[in-house]
């Protein structure tokens, strides 16, 4: 974190110096979400979670340690009788079976949290990648319009020289530039916030600076390179789309392994009022001056005993409280599946919203807004309109350009959060024909 603060700082105050310092990697959508999987700490530390989890399995087989033993009389106590000495071991009597089958459980449950975060850090590069293009549309955007104003001013400058225009019309359009100026500068600061935002995500402790190959929305292949389809495809209804989001959602197979978890515990628990069996067993000799018969005698002792019986303490809290858990985690697996109904119908309308606006500004909006602009140039060159009409028509045009990269950007994060919802990155629609 502190390592993407100093780059930031940087890209703002000398960009040509940290191009410098920092090696910079150029990286389309499917590059950086592989950087991030290959790379990301965070997505490293999860996945130790499942080696963990794999030695808990071998942890819950174990068989208890034995304990060796020596028995021994001791003064006038001991003349007479026998030496022993031996091992003792406890047995578990139905318990290690359902230990590890709660351990194997935990391990499924940890894979399933391990490829929940592996979805969810691929959603946020994309989203971060996205943004970051979005921003650098914005930024180029205002460029253009920048060089339309310093065109614009140049215009007025020749048509105050010739005594076509008064003077005001040239201060109304050096304030306009001004003003774009500023504007420019926020979005440039905005692409290096998104930069360093998109390699927060992608967390790679070596020293990369991961930047999109991608400029615009408006290049060639981008809803391809985007991994999203065209506005123009046909969306499934949604019925169908949440019996899939239903089956796939990681959230809903958690929430359904820890009710099988919960429920083996239980049974660890439950398991815990059966006695375990404590064996013993060895070797005796009792010396020939202590023998009746003044021989050297030996031999083996064996023995056996029930422990932990639960006469004074039955475990019925432990019990009762494992109960709850299998119940608490029935209720989640419950509440998970109506939520995510409700997620995917947001993401659904959310969507379909997006395809609406962003096709809306490519059929009707920028057509006549480009036409506009256009006319309300030549127009004031020739002198038919005041500079007025035109820094309004300008502004007017600017803010279309920037809402429809906004649509775009809108568009794109839309399916990706459709995608979130449905835990499903594969999902393709058809061409609409």
């Amino acid at each position: 974190m502190k390592r993407l603060l100093i780059i930031l700082i940087l890209i703002i105050t000398c960009p040509g110096t940290v191009l410098g310092i920092s090696d910079v990697k150029k990286v389309y959508l499917t590059e950086a979400i592989d950087a991030a999987l290959k790379n990301n700490l965070d997505l490293q530390a999860a996945q130790l979670e499942v080696n963990i989890a794999q030695n808990k399995i071998k942890t819950a087989n174990r068989l208890q340690n034995p304990s060796v033993g020596a028995f021994y009389f001791l003064g006038a106590a001991g003349r007479g009788e026998p030496k022993q000495i031996g091992i003792s071991e406890d047995i578990e009597i139905a318990k290690r079976g359902a230990r590890k089958n709660l351990a194997k459980s935990n391990l499924e449950l940890v894979e399933k949290n391990v490829a929940y975060t592996k979805f969810d850090l691929k959603m946020d590069v994309r989203e971060a990648y996205i943004n970051l293009v979005a921003a650098k549309s914005v930024l180029d955007t205002l460029e253009q319009q920048k060089s339309l104003q310093e065109e614009l001013l140049e215009i007025a400058e020749n048509r105050v020289k010739q005594k076509e225009v008064p003077e005001i019309d040239v201060i109304q359009a050096e304030i306009a530039l001004n003003q774009l100026i500023t504007q420019v500068n926020t979005a440039r600061v905005n692409v290096n916030t998104a930069l360093a935002d998109f390699n927060k995500i992608i967390n790679d402790p070596n020293k990369v600076v991961y930047d999109s190959k991608d400029k615009l929305f408006s290049e060639e292949n981008n809803f391809a390179e985007m991994l999203t389809p065209p506005p123009t495809y046909k969306f499934p209804p949604f019925n169908t789309i949440i019996e899939r989001a239903l089956e796939n959602r990681y959230d809903i197979k958690i929430a359904k392994q820890e009710i099988d978890l919960a429920e083996k515990n239980l049974t660890v628990v439950a398991r815990q009022r059966i006695p375990d069996i404590s064996i013993t067993g060895g070797y005796a000799y009792q010396l020939g001056r202590y023998s009746d018969s003044g021989n050297f005698n030996n031999g083996a002792y064996a023995g056996a005993s029930l422990v932990n019986i639960p006469l004074f303490y039955n475990y019925s809290p432990e019990i009762q409280n494992a109960a709850y858990k299998v119940r608490q985690a029935e209720l989640k697996y419950t509440s998970a599946k109506n939520k995510a109904i409700k997620d995917v119908s947001a993401a659904y309308e959310k969507f379909l919203t997006a395809v609406e606006n962003l096709n809306y500004y490519e059929d009707k909006i920028l057509k006549s807004s480009e036409k506009m602009i256009d006319i309300s140039m030549d127009s004031y060159e020739h002198g038919k309109s005041d500079i007025t009409a035109l820094i309004v028509m300008k502004q007017a045009y600017k803010s279309i350009i920037v809402g429809y990269t906004y649509a775009l950007s809108e568009y794109y994060n839309s399916w990706t959060n459709f995608l979130r919802e449905t835990n499903d990155e594969d999902f393709e629609l058809n061409e609409d024909v």
